[in-house]
């Protein structure tokens, strides 16, 4: 067991910890996005209003605009060999990255929460003990997966890419003898605010991925190709989300009323009451996947943004044990308050979560692909003192500026900012929250250059005495 629970938290992964390849983060983001919440997410597009067709159009936008956002911060993995976070300090400061990942840590709750509603219902039937007993054992179940950590997390995305994939050529086939496929894609009355409300859609659920991506590919050796982990990555994300967003807009579709609010049991009353213990088990396999990489995400998160204070560098299994503990206990709490009114609240998660994310995201890729081309010194990310400061005013402003600069434009149930209905109704904030805060953090910071080192800086010198060059490396290619 030592050799398989996970002994890195937030300290850098040293070389001779690397393995694997690229092409594990294919499996891994195909298993996390084939399951139930991503078909709940298809199904929205359809059930406000938008026709199958742009539906699948405007799903598959989102997933490969968002996707390609969160495979650029997947490539950041075998590069910095340190979970995504951590690397926010180069922009906000050893501090300052406490503002963005308030905001992760709500976000991991609020998907744990989710997760755990679909799931404890298929984990309730399986057992015969009802939703609220299956949300609270599944939660159970994902702690101890996420406190295993690394090696389990990947082999379940392998393992339930596989199931999940299968199960769902097989629901596919069943649920299109009950369409007419000709009739569903036959209806093209294109409205542009459902069709971008679509696109938000898929966008929001990849690019909420952003802030924890790099946790997963942070093992991959530093040779690894950034171009391979990139497109590996987009590729089992998108291929994973559009893959079920379909079928689950399809469902909606045919199905109606039957479908919304029934969900789970609706996909499994598609396999025949035959298979029906084997499809709750799929779905709740499917969420214990993602949620498990939720928790895991919160936990890193959590101890971020607390080291950043405390000037921790790594975790002890105690600490660590009550850290996942408490993402557990926040996100069961949220999932069994929130169980009853679960869809409209979802959708409106997904937005804020957009609102949130895109400025963060358009700082870090301009900072670190832009700006600092690559090049951190990693022993300064947890040292207040250091290069890069406790706090770094420029970016946590250009952030502040972000999230203001989207509210005019968002349209959600609890608030419609002020430039919606000129629009037409169309919601564009996430795309005013990835290019202003870019174009304006780039103005701001391209001439301010004094803290980026001449290469990466992998080692507090001290360490440097093993081997050639060993604290500093080389920008990597491809």
């Amino acid at each position: 067991m030592a050799g398989v629970v996970e002994r890195r938290s937030i300290d850098v992964v040293p070389d001779e910890e690397r393995h694997g390849s690229a092409f594990s983060q294919f499996t891994l983001w195909l298993g996390a996005n084939l399951q139930i919440t991503a078909v709940v997410t298809g199904a929205l597009a359809v059930v406000f209003g938008v026709d199958v067709f742009w539906s699948v159009i405007g799903l598959l936008i989102g997933n490969l605009l968002g996707g390609a956002v969160m495979a650029l911060h997947s490539a950041q993995g075998p590069r910095l060999g340190l979970p995504q976070m951590i690397s926010s300090r180069a922009q906000f400061g050893v501090r300052g990255a406490v503002v963005p990942l308030a905001l992760v840590v709500v976000m991991y709750i609020g998907f744990f929460a989710s997760g755990s509603v679909l799931a404890g219902q298929a984990l309730g039937e399986l057992t015969h003990l009802g939703d609220t007993a299956g949300i609270v054992l599944f939660a159970a179940v994902t702690a101890v997966a996420a406190a295993i950590g690394y090696r389990v997390i990947h082999a379940l995305g392998k393992v339930a890419g596989l199931v999940c994939a299968l199960t769902f050529v097989y629901l596919g086939a069943r649920l299109l003898e009950r369409a007419d496929l000709g009739d569903l894609l036959g209806d093209r009355a294109f409205s542009f605010p459902l069709f971008l409300l679509a696109v938000s859609l898929s966008a929001s659920w990849q690019l909420a991925f952003g802030p924890y991506v790099a946790d997963y590919s942070r093992y991959l050796p530093r040779r690894t190709s950034a171009r391979a982990t990139f497109w590996w990555t987009l590729g089992g994300s998108a291929l994973g989300a559009q893959w079920s967003m379909t079928f689950g807009a399809l469902a909606a579709a045919t199905a109606g009323p039957a479908f919304v609010g029934h969900e789970v049991s609706y996909v499994v009353g598609l396999g025949g009451a035959r298979l029906a213990a084997f499809l709750y088990f799929v779905i709740a396999l499917g969420k214990l996947t993602i949620n498990v990489l939720n928790t895991y995400g919160g936990f890193m998160s959590v101890v971020t943004g607390v080291s950043g204070f405390r000037g921790q560098r790594s975790l002890g299994p105690r600490a660590r044990a009550c850290y996942i503990a408490g993402i557990m206990v926040a996100g069961t709490a949220v999932a069994l308050a929130g169980k009853d009114s679960f869809l409209t609240s979802f959708k409106d998660f997904l937005l804020f979560l957009l609102t949130a994310f895109t400025p963060w995201s358009a700082i870090n890729l301009v900072d670190y692909y832009l700006i600092a081309k690559e090049r951190y010194d990693l022993p300064a990310l947890s040292d207040p003192d250091g290069r890069y400061g406790a706090w770094r005013w420029k970016a946590l402003l250009v952030y502040a500026v972000g999230l203001a600069a989207q509210f005019p434009f968002l349209a959600t149930h609890f608030y419609t900012g002020p430039l919606v209905a000129p629009l037409g109704g169309v919601d564009i904030s996430w795309l005013v929250g990835l290019a202003v805060p870019a174009a304006l953090y780039w103005l701001l910071a391209r001439g301010d250059t004094a803290h980026v080192p001449e290469h990466t800086i992998l080692s507090a010198p001290a360490a440097a005495d093993a081997g050639p060059s060993p604290a500093t490396a080389p920008a990597s290619g491809g």
